[in-house]
């Protein structure tokens, strides 16, 4: 058999772990150089392939592959770009197939979310239709743990330790100076659709009374008068309130408490900042002195603080697509399979591309507590497990070290350039 190329390209918004799945590929990739050549990673996710930018990372070395489990952000550049449907414009897929041809590209790797599998799913039916077969393996990743089929995302566990440790430690600060100053804290997360995120600030508390008092999830109308009405009784409970609040929070028609109006690249609404929301709706009401924070990207880009757990399973996910397509296998996932709740134990199992695309997870109601504000024993027994363990980077003058890549990309081949 003919020794074929691969693409990997890194997707969406990253993570603290994506680097790691990466390193996943690249080393796994190089144990078989009988059967794959070069192993090229698309500069800025697909874009770097429509555009024909293609980085050879056999030009890196063993270390600064390695250095990759312990970077964050997305070594190789990521986007937001989403291929159209088929129907749609063939054009960019043909583009795809011609620039794989090109470089004799046989394998295609794409690591992101929901979106990202679809493209993976629709990359494979075009290679068939236009007489180039093409092994199409999706590898999953996302922060907002909202793919179906696979127990957690890759990413998701690194943020939910982040946002969890971040909640106790803002919490001490708030409830040691409540009596003559800030009473309300809210503490914005990510998370559009699905919860899971600031269900993980909840692992912050475990006894009556301890904070978070107030988680808001996308899955749960929002009710301005209930939530006020809340946050004052906790303050006349406990003295303070701490709120971590889903980006994602909506009202019962649907509207985004931080609806900005506008449409990202994904054609997602772009959400303005749930928190100050919040906290001028209990300045109006309320009166309480408040304070709130966003996020944002620390949460996700923390790998000093990673979870071990998310770390490992991050790692796997890219070894064994490599594996699954040397194996033959076409148009699949890896998931993460939960095999026993405690002690923990995960195995990596598969699902079809074209079940997962563009699909979401969200959280399961017994995963909520009845008043809607909190999460239940079950939640937090899922959760566990997958802040689980510390896996600290090497420091270097008292910063963390990060990968260092060459990030050469290869000779074009085609003449025609094209446009996004």
């Amino acid at each position: 058999m003919a020794i074929k190329n691969a693409f990997y390209a890194q997707s969406g918004g990253v993570t603290a772990v994506i680097n790691a799945s990466a390193c996943g590929v690249i080393q796994t990739a190089r144990k078989y150089p009988d059967q794959i050549g070069k192993v090229y990673a698309g500069r800025n996710g697909i874009i770097g392939a429509l555009k024909e930018e293609l980085i050879d990372t056999s030009l890196e070395s063993d270390k600064a592959i390695q250095a990759l489990i312990h970077t964050p952000g997305g070594a190789f550049g990521s986007c937001r770009y989403k291929l159209k449907n088929i129907s749609e414009n063939q054009r960019e897929y043909e583009r795809l197939i011609e620039v794989f041809r090109a470089h004799d590209i046989g394998y295609f790797f794409y690591n992101g979310g929901g979106d990202s599998q679809d493209t993976a799913y629709k990359v494979s039916q075009i290679g068939e239709k236009m007489g180039y077969p093409i092994t199409c393996i999706g590898i999953p990743k996302t922060v907002d743990n909202d793919l179906p089929f696979t127990d957690c995302c890759p990413g998701f566990g690194s943020v939910a330790k982040y946002i969890a440790t971040s909640t106790l430690e803002a919490s001490l600060d708030i409830k040691s100076m409540c009596e003559t100053s800030t009473k309300v804290f809210i503490l914005e997360v990510m998370g559009r659709h699905a919860g899971w995120i600031a269900a993980s600030g909840g692992l912050a508390g475990q006894g009556e009374g301890e904070p978070p008092h107030i988680i808001l999830f996308p899955e749960i109308p929002f009710n301005r008068e209930t939530f006020l009405a809340r946050v004052d009784q906790c303050v006349k409970d406990y003295g303070y309130c701490v709120v971590v609040a889903s980006e994602g929070a909506q009202y019962e028609d649907g509207r985004f408490v931080a609806d900005a109006g506008a449409k990202d690249a994904f054609g997602h609404t772009q959400l303005g900042g749930v928190a100050p929301a919040l906290a001028n709706m209990v300045k109006q009401a309320l009166g309480h002195k408040y304070h709130w924070a966003v996020a944002d990207y620390l949460q996700r880009s923390a790998r000093h603080i990673a979870s071990a757990t998310d770390v490992e399973q991050a790692y796997a996910v890219g070894k064994v697509a490599v594996e699954m397509a040397l194996a033959g296998k076409q148009a699949l996932m890896p998931i993460i399979v939960r095999e026993q709740a405690k002690p923990y134990r995960w195995s990596i199992g598969e699902v079809n591309l074209s079940e997962v695309a563009n699909q979401e997870k969200k959280m399961p109601i017994h995963f909520i507590t009845d008043d809607g504000f909190g999460i239940t024993q079950d939640c937090r027994d899922y959760l566990e497990p997958l802040i689980a363990g510390e896996s600290f980077p090497p420091f270097e003058n008292g910063l963390p070290k990060v990968a260092h890549l060459k990030s050469q990309l290869v000779e074009k081949k085609l003449r025609a350039e094209f446009s996004l």
